[in-house]
């Protein structure tokens, strides 16, 4: 069984030291000599396309050929086997066929198998650019499980070695970030929708009206192969074995068999933790008191709307619609757009243009420096320094202007969603207020004492 992982080896220029003493040709030998190391290697190497030794002269030739000497330099392939399983001839003769199968004639490398682990595995260190039309390798997730995963997988076969086999199904980035950061998901609030729906239910068919009431849509019959539910506001149906251990249907029937029972374990809550009291001490008398003024505009609209989304203060076991609990996963976003209104106090549409077109001038200004740099730069003059302070600041300008057209397609979604929650919590307490009003009016008068 073969494990692939490739790392992309690049150009640092941090320092002008490091740009004077070429950073490239250093960082790549760096890799080519670590994988022809002979303590390591005990001299398994092999060179596919070009020599073994000069390899490292021969990738150089290429880029200067082609004009391709910047951005990725190239990639360091590490294809381990499984402790026991291979020897070292075995190991390298399928790594030089893994190299060769998945660069063909087209890419300089080398294949250096290590002996100094449990595990024998091999280094393939191999140039970015194409020696036969200067075409750059592009490494990216379909390249990787396309190409790398299934040519490493075909050669394992070849030689009688097992093969990785994928567990489970695989997760957009996004939900595999927040899931680790530990922020909500799309999934997380279907699946706590679930959790209630059950807790209600005695039957699957009575579980699938609960979700209804929450306004999902649901495929169930005998002509649906595997159930599915779509949020209230979403475009894409989500089927129930999809979600994780617990929810597939038979795992949603095992639990409400278990609440009738009454084996059903409790509900886990989550904790909570408690609120440190800060104290002050004022020194030279009393400060003057100050109210602080309330934001208005848009500042005042993000406010209410991360109030709602929970980053001010949860509302304790309110349930909002899912559109807006929904709106959680993108937490950090607004976060983002409401810290760029308060830094530059932004509350109309006016002021978010001028600042747009004045983040835009900034640009320009400073693309405009950065181009008598470069000019500069070709008559020998060392402005490295410059140059890469002038890209830091159009990283952070770029990001504001980019942040700016953000809350400007926002703005009417963060509206309509937080009218649509004013009005349902206006909604719920003129019927909390009939309710009681009616209970006043079934009461019998009571008396108490003797009636004069």
């Amino acid at each position: 069984m073969a494990y692939d992982k490739i790392i992309p080896l690049r150009t640092r220029l941090d320092h002008c030291l490091d740009y004077v003493l070429n950073e490239e040709k250093s960082s790549l030998s760096h890799a080519l000599a670590y994988a022809e190391n002979p303590e390591k290697s005990h001299q398994l190497v092999t060179g596919v396309n070009c020599q073994a030794r000069t390899a490292f002269r021969e990738m150089q030739a290429t880029k200067s050929r082609w004009d391709k000497r910047g951005g990725i330099l190239g990639y360091h392939i590490i294809h381990s086997y499984a402790p026991g399983e291979v020897t070292p001839e075995q190991a390298h003769a399928a790594g030089v066929e893994f190299a060769r199968r998945l660069l063909g004639n087209r890419y300089e490398a080398v294949v250096s198998t290590h002996l100094d682990r449990e595990h024998y595995h091999c280094h393939i260190v191999f140039n970015s650019v194409s020696f036969v039309d200067g075409r750059k390798y592009r490494s990216d997730f379909a390249s990787y499980f396309g190409q790398v995963r299934g040519t490493s997988n075909a050669v394992s076969r070849d030689y009688g070695l097992s093969v990785i086999q994928p567990q489970g199904q695989g997760k957009h980035y996004a939900q595999w970030d927040a899931e680790r950061r530990g922020g909500a998901t799309v999934t997380g609030l279907i699946r706590q929708d679930i959790d209630a729906a059950i807790q209600e239910s005695f039957t699957f068919d009575t579980f699938l009206a609960a979700l209804r009431r929450q306004g999902y849509s649901v495929k169930y019959g005998a002509n649906v192969k595997h159930t599915a539910v779509r949020p209230p506001g979403a475009q894409r149906f989500f089927r129930l074995d999809s979600l994780g251990d617990g929810y597939t249907e038979a795992d949603v029937r095992a639990r409400m068999t278990a609440i009738r029972q009454g084996e059903a374990p409790e509900q886990p809550q989550p904790e909570r933790r408690p609120r440190r009291q800060r104290r002050y001490t004022v020194q030279g008398g009393r400060l003057p008191e100050r109210r602080p003024r309330k934001p208005c505009g848009f500042r005042a609209l993000y406010v209410s709307y991360l109030y709602l989304l929970g980053a001010r203060h949860p509302r304790g076991k309110r349930q909002y619609p899912f559109p807006i609990r929904a709106e959680v996963t993108k937490l950090h976003r607004y976060q983002r757009q409401m810290k760029l209104l308060q830094t530059y106090r932004i509350d109309t549409d006016a002021q978010l243009a001028m600042l747009g077109s004045a983040l835009q001038a900034d640009i320009d200004a400073l693309i405009g420096q950065r181009k008598g740099l470069y000019q500069r730069k070709r008559a020998g003059k060392d402005v490295t320094g410059e140059i890469e302070s002038i890209n830091q600041k159009l990283r952070r300008l770029r990001g504001q202007l980019k942040t700016c057209g953000q809350i400007a397609a926002d703005i009417p979604r963060i509206r309509a969603q937080a009218e649509s929650c004013h009005t349902q919590a206006r909604q719920e307490k003129e019927e909390r207020n009939k309710d009681l009003a009616a209970n006043r009016e079934s009461r019998p008068d009571r008396h108490f004492g003797p009636v004069r």
